[in-house]
């Protein structure tokens, strides 16, 4: 008996080239530009603050460097304290350990999945009555839905601290009309492999603070003093981005909108598809936002699907399909255990909600119509063996 072939893997988000990467890079190798720094890290540079309406930008090595440099930026310190989404990776704060300050973390709301303003307020309120509020606010859009910017930064204006935006999934989607990533102090946006565009490896900071940005240079390449020897009177890191890498994220900027209108349209598919189905329900998009649908984001109510999120995620997982759970909150991490956390109402944990009952479906901007309703059928076909 001749055993069928598994067919393809279906892969969570995998990198989508242009076909003109080669350009760049093959030009970086030609003039010996292989180091880090040189043209295309500059022009990246300038084509993505002119991309999102900033002032400037800082390539670097990865997005957490990029929230490290923030961080490092607002002069965080060990004894200050941080508040942070807890729905999010955990890149979002491991900088703030790496700045020996403690992260206090937010609990999302129901119509962005984001920090709750409503948490967050409270949080504010007992930091402000205890006499130590927050060195600084790092604000996760997630899956590329923005947060509830204007709430989250009224609160924070009234107490004078800074936004830092972590847009590492979130290039290309905006918020009434404003890029993401261009709404706080600073902003930070990840080329990981993964991500709706990438550098292989990557990241950048945003601002319309040059003075920050020339720091963030400094910090990022050694903070080597100006001399005519090697001299270094602050501590400094090793995150500038390679030059050939800048190459290929020069050439994925320019599909950006291309792979933004992929991604939405992947997302309509599913919704229509599946969206009827009882107790199915997608992560919804603000309005007067436009959310780059990075990945789509579902939850199941196994009280109407009588599939579990488990369940579900093991049937895509034999039939070759990459699929995972929504973020672990971070205020759940062994890492963070013992860390101070605010949910979005006394009785109602959102961000754990979202965690237990969340699934991210594949979304790659080069999926084939017949990987999607590959996909498709397989839920389709555990939900109705239910019924």
């Amino acid at each position: 008996m001749i055993e069928i072939a598994k067919k393809d893997r279906i892969f969570l988000s995998p990198p989508h080239l242009s076909g003109n990467e080669m350009k760049y890079m093959q030009e970086a190798i030609d003039t010996n530009w292989i180091a880090p720094l040189g043209p295309n890290v500059d022009a990246f540079e300038v084509e993505i603050a002119s991309y999102v309406g900033a002032k400037g930008a800082v390539a670097v090595s990865s997005g957490t460097a990029a929230i490290h440099l923030a961080l490092s930026l607002l002069e965080i310190k060990t004894g200050d304290i941080v508040f942070c989404s807890s729905l999010t990776f955990v890149a979002s704060a491991n900088p703030i350990l790496y700045q020996g300050a403690e992260p206090v973390f937010i609990d999302s709301e129901p119509e962005t999945w984001n920090m709750s303003p409503q948490a967050l307020a409270k949080a504010f309120e007992e930091a402000a009555f205890a006499g130590i509020l927050p060195k600084a606010v790092i604000i996760v859009h997630l899956y590329g839905q923005s947060a509830k910017m204007d709430e989250i930064t009224s609160i924070c204006n009234q107490y004078d601290v800074p936004i830092i935006e972590d847009a590492a999934e979130s290039i290309g989607s905006s918020y009434k009309g404003k890029q993401s990533g261009s709404l706080g102090k600073l902003g930070v946006f990840s080329f990981n492999g993964n991500k709706i565009i990438t550098t292989s490896g990557g990241g950048m900071l945003v601002s319309n603070d040059t003075v920050a940005l020339q720091k963030a240079r400094f910090l990022a390449t050694q903070s080597k003093d100006p001399a005519p020897h090697y001299q270094h009177s602050k501590v400094g890191f090793n995150y500038r981005m390679s030059n050939i890498l800048a190459g290929m994220g020069r050439a994925q900027l320019e599909v950006l909108e291309e792979r933004i209108i992929s991604r939405r349209s992947i997302f309509l598919r599913y919704y229509q598809e599946l969206s009827h189905m009882p107790g199915i329900h997608f992560m919804p998009e603000l309005k007067n936002t436009m959310s780059n649908r990075w990945l789509t984001a579902l939850t199941i109510d196994e009280s109407k699907t009588g599939v579990s999120t488990d369940v579900l995620l093991q049937a895509l997982v034999k039939a070759n399909i990459e699929a995972r759970p929504v973020w672990k909150p971070l205020h759940l991490q062994p890492l963070f255990k013992g860390m101070k956390y605010f949910p979005h109402q006394e009785h109602l944990n959102v961000s754990e909600q979202l965690f237990m009952t969340g699934i991210c479906l594949p979304s790659g901007s080069n999926m084939t119509e017949e990987n999607l309703m590959r996909v498709i059928d397989c839920i389709k076909d555990e939900l109705n063996q239910r019924v």
